[in-house]
């Protein structure tokens, strides 16, 4: 039985009818441009085949009923009216949040029962929470008939995080699972929202792209994504500019000269400053056909995020390191850090030496086991039926 048949008929031993409907919202990969959203920057993801699936009907009562089929609990029973911001520090604030921020923006939602599913790999820094927000999100805005466009639909899923959860994140990944086409990588300005659709075919040109899921879990409510958050905004507001996606990269140097002693506030300005412009160059690269020469740029990019943002670990160096070493055209860190995965571009003929190399490089570290698999960019959020 697929997917799309296990939710359903999960669906109805759960709330003994048939839902709606079923709906899917994929994870993401983030393929270049880190901690650069809530600067008002450039991000490049793209969104994985891993998706979060919900069957899901309207209720007229006021009143949320949820289930997951991967947590081991029973359903969870809300009343519309109770919703409130950082009440709940279970799973169910993702989805429920996204009720909360629909409602509080004055859409008509009356309650709704929801059964969910993920494939999409907890803690690794591919945007779990998001797919589970965004598969909400969408589901509602089709069966209360909101017509919101998915731009809208990630901003609420944002706010939903930011405002119900707690966690300061910034908007890549709920447009990413909202927005993103297969067989492309999406260039979104987070400033404007804008969009733009980047052909990128890397079996067409022979290569491979692989996510390494270390299997260290972070988690962004914790304190440290939202010390670099606030030391990023102290940058901005010493250098007199919005954000730090005013500083041009010509700038960067004595923008850093102004910020004095300020030695963290420099470390971050310089990150993001530079990944922004890491981001121009993968899409002018790609845009030239260029593919393979994103490589070295992905290195930098870890590099940045290593030294200056300071958000590595062990794990993710090692998968670097190793996959260079072994061969790899370019590997980096991707997600808010402190765990989760990084990214490996490769010749397809090397995936199973590099593979190979980063399982025993693991092994001879005494780490977990890390999970590796081929990240193929996919279609966005989707009805399934």
């Amino acid at each position: 039985m697929g997917a799309e048949q296990q939710v359903r008929a999960d669906f109805v031993e759960l709330y003994g009818a048939e839902p709606e409907g079923v709906w899917a919202a994929p994870g993401r990969v983030n393929l270049i441009g880190e901690h650069t959203d809530y600067n008002d920057g450039f991000v490049m993801p793209f969104a994985l085949p891993h998706t979060a699936t919900a069957a899901v009907s309207r209720r007229t009562d006021g009143r949320l009923r949820l289930h997951s089929a991967d947590i081991e609990d029973g359903v969870a029973e809300l009343r519309l009216d109770d919703l409130a911001p950082e009440s709940d520090r279970a799973w169910t604030a993702y989805p429920v949040g996204v009720v909360w921020a629909l409602r509080e923006a004055g859409h008509p939602v009356t309650g709704a029962d929801i059964h969910l599913t993920s494939t999409v790999p907890s803690g690794a820094g591919l945007s779990s929470s998001a797919a589970l927000e965004v598969v909400v999100a969408l589901a509602l805005n089709d069966l209360f008939e909101l017509g919101l466009p998915r731009w809208q639909l990630a901003r609420l899923c944002q706010r939903a995080e930011n405002v119900y959860v707690g966690a300061p994140t910034g908007i890549m990944d709920q447009t990413a699972s909202a927005c993103c086409e297969a067989g492309h990588a999406l260039f979104l300005d987070t400033r404007d929202l804008s969009q733009k659709q980047i052909p990128f075919d890397l079996a067409a040109e022979g290569m491979r792209l692989l996510v390494v899921d270390t299997r260290v879990k972070h988690a962004h409510s914790d304190g440290e994504y939202g010390k670099r958050r606030a030391g990023c905004e102290k940058g901005a507001a010493l250098l007199g500019v919005d954000a730090l996606r005013d500083i041009p990269y010509a700038g960067l140097d004595a923008a850093l000269e102004r910020l004095g002693d300020e030695e963290e506030v420099r470390r971050l300005v310089r990150h993001v400053v530079t990944e922004d412009q890491r981001v121009e160059r993968v899409v002018s690269l790609l845009k030239s056909g260029e593919t393979r020469a994103i490589g070295p740029v992905l290195v930098e990019g870890h590099a940045s995020l290593r030294d200056d943002f300071r958000i590595s670990c062990p794990e993710l160096d090692l998968v670097v390191d190793t996959a260079l070493a072994s061969g790899a055209l370019g590997a980096r860190m991707t997600g808010g850090g402190f765990g989760g995965s990084a990214i490996v571009l490769a010749e397809a003929a090397d995936v199973d030496t590099i593979t190979k190399a980063v399982e025993e490089a693991f092994a001879a570290a005494g780490f977990t086991a890390p999970r590796v698999f081929e990240a193929v960019p996919s279609a966005g959020a989707r009805r399934l039926n």
